[in-house]
């Protein structure tokens, strides 16, 4: 009986050490299954959210309460193929890319051209459009091409490649927030010209009553891509495998004839990773 209290004490001891070891599996069991509920660090598990615009058709804008546009029906598509349905939130282009960086959004939404300067603040997918810039004026102007807007007032979104592209030809361009901004100027004819993406001012001057029209539109530079949060692999190995997913089903295409019809694709332009074949659109999608 007197070796009792040593064996107790063994006991005891053996006991402890099982349940510290138990403890830490359990802990590392809870680590994996956050992980794996949560695989791209998303702010709500199996939910997009992304920031877009609400004012740029026909790439990205509400329509009856509904955003939609070529850029978000094709991140839908793009989300389905990973299992995750999209939450869109308006916001400013100006304040949309460190929005997604300091994990506002999980996912940028708004026809990004890619740069060297914005790769500094966000990382890219693989490109999914091309695009060209416009030049938007009041009807009846002189102006016919970039080349004659020097010493013009010249409008531009704020933190947009139009933006680069006047400052970087000295243009020295009035900023406005947003879309509906610059269109403003231009039928109270405070602005001379509008440096547009060019479907979003094509679009604008249709729909402008004859106040506006488009004198020009150029190639831009670089595609456009959807931007993700610096060091997120993860979520942005998931939307290019999800990209080449819809472009090989037709649903690239399909959108491109919805929403672009008639506009021609450049022959050194190809979304994705380029590793897929890009459908061409049927007979009913271009009629």
């Amino acid at each position: 009986m007197r070796f009792l209290p040593a064996l107790t004490r063994v006991a005891a001891l053996g006991a402890a050490a099982v349940l510290a070891a138990t403890g830490l599996t359990a802990c590392g069991d809870d680590g994996a299954t956050s992980e794996a509920a949560n695989p791209y660090g998303l702010l709500r598990p199996g939910v997009l959210r992304a920031g877009t615009l609400t004012d740029a058709p026909p790439n990205v804008y509400l329509k009856d309460g509904k955003f939609t546009g070529f850029d978000n029906d094709l991140l839908v598509a793009v989300a389905a193929k990973a299992g995750l349905k999209v939450e869109f939130v308006g916001t400013d282009f100006s304040a949309l890319l460190s929005q997604v960086n300091n994990h506002k959004f999980d996912v940028g939404s708004s026809s990004i051209t890619i740069t060297e300067a914005r790769k500094k603040t966000v990382d890219f997918g693989n490109g999914y459009d091309f695009g060209y810039f416009g030049l938007d004026v009041p009807a009846g102007s002189p102006i016919t091409g970039f080349d004659q807007l020097a010493g013009k007032r010249v409008v531009v979104v704020q933190g947009t490649v139009q933006d680069d592209y006047a400052t970087g030809k000295g243009l020295d361009p009035v900023r406005v927030p947003d879309y509906n901004g610059a269109l403003n100027q231009l039928k109270a004819g405070t602005a001379d010209a509008w440096i547009a993406p060019a479907e979003i001012g094509e679009k604008s001057a249709a729909d402008s009553a004859g106040k506006i029209t488009v004198a020009a539109k150029q190639l831009s530079p670089a595609p456009t891509a959807y931007a993700v949060a610096k060091g997120n692999d993860k979520l942005r190995a998931a939307l290019d495998k999800g990209l080449d997913e819809v472009i090989a089903d037709g649903t690239w295409t399909r959108l491109q004839a919805q929403y672009y019809p008639g506009r021609p694709i450049p022959a050194d332009f190809t979304p994705g990773s380029g590793t897929v074949t890009t459908p061409a659109p049927s007979a009913s999608a271009t009629s």
